[in-house]
């Protein structure tokens, strides 16, 4: 879920947020997801982070096929479609509200041949982690999942749950308050992180982190 805090105002940002859709080209292919900002709040609307993370993923030409690959937080769905088009095995996650429009926007926008590889399921951090393989991931994603300080415990719990020694996590996010620097403080407690890529425009930044100072290729 995109956890972001938003005043509604006026301006193309805000526009863009309620607009019932929006559209992206990645992958080859045109992108057009449903929102719902009215209904759903920050979890129906396509953030900055998750758009600068698919385009991360395409420009560095990283290669997914076949991977094994959970998104937490997944939102409108974006960044878990465009990962299941470049060839990955995908679990979209996010919190029970806001699986009717992810499982939707994710049946619209793949090919039939496709949506047996994207698997849209509940998971809300630290809670049910039984319901996920431990260590059973190659990559974990996450676009702007970093907003509320009470999450952050159980954030890091689900990570460290969902990873293996071999994981690498991709975390796309814009820092727009101290808490935010204090999560980073705390993943480094638990992983290596190092920043692979600052979109100056848009001002959002995609951390890696892995257990230990093990330092993987994707």
């Amino acid at each position: 879920m995109a956890l972001v805090p938003y005043e509604e105002g006026g301006g193309w940002t805000a526009r863009q947020l309620h607009s019932p859709w929006a559209t992206f080209h990645f992958a080859s292919r045109t992108i057009r997801l449903q929102q719902d900002w009215r209904r759903l709040g920050v979890a129906a609307v396509v953030w900055d982070a998750a758009v600068i993370l698919c385009a991360y993923l395409e420009m560095e030409g990283i290669d997914l096929r076949d991977r094994s690959v959970i998104e937490l937080g997944a939102g409108t769905g974006l960044l878990g479609i465009v990962v299941t088009l470049l060839g990955a095995q995908v679990t979209i996650t996010d919190r029970a509200a806001a699986l009717e429009l992810l499982e939707s926007n994710v049946q619209a926008n793949l090919p039939p041949e496709l949506r047996p590889r994207a698997v849209v399921k509940e998971l809300t951090w630290g809670k049910d982690l039984d319901n996920f393989s431990p260590g059973a991931f190659d990559l974990i994603l996450g676009a702007d999942i970093v907003y509320l300080e009470e999450t952050f415990a159980e954030l890091l719990q689900t990570l460290e749950h969902l990873c293996s020694e071999q994981t690498v996590i991709l975390l796309s996010c814009r820092i727009r308050y101290e808490r935010d620097l204090k999560f980073l403080r705390m993943l480094r407690e638990r992983f290596s992180v190092s920043e692979v890529h600052y979109d100056s425009s848009k001002d959002v930044h995609i951390y890696k982190a892995q257990r230990g100072s093990r330092k993987d290729d994707l």
